[in-house]
């Protein structure tokens, strides 16, 4: 499913980006980081939601994340995280996800002050398919 490493490294890009929420994706093999364009309001999708409340992958980011399908290490799942703790796919999730219509998985990692205190795996339809508790995060 996901190797340990790249779960980790996913959870402390989580806890860094704390209180606002991190994003970024995942190949087979590697993490790619992302800035979130809703710390700086560089791309305010809803002008109601703040960076703690959502995320937007930067531009120059968000191009090569669309490259990597056409190379030989595509993005497989993109992540973020939600800085109130838990791990769930919400509606707006959804339906950006359907919106972007990208063939990956959407992975949210629940991150508090203290730490990542869970992870879950979905489709782009909101079906978990694998959850993971704070003590395998790292």
């Amino acid at each position: 499913m996901i190797p340990a490493h790249l779960l980790a490294a996913a959870a402390r890009h989580a806890r860094a980006c704390f209180p606002a929420e991190c994003c970024g994706y995942l190949t087979a093999d590697a993490i790619v980081e992302c800035r979130n364009a809703q710390v700086d309001g560089d791309h305010p999708t809803h002008p109601e939601r703040g960076p703690e409340t959502g995320f937007v992958i930067a531009g120059a980011e968000l191009l090569a994340f669309a490259r990597s399908f056409d190379g030989p290490a595509p993005a497989r799942v993109v992540y973020h995280s939600h800085p109130n703790g838990r791990a769930y796919f919400s509606d707006v999730d959804r339906d950006n996800a359907r919106t972007a219509g990208y063939p990956v998985h959407h992975l949210v990692i629940g991150v508090t002050a203290a730490g990542a205190t869970e992870a879950a795996l979905f489709t782009v339809d909101g079906i978990e398919v694998a959850r993971w508790p704070a003590a395998v995060l790292g």
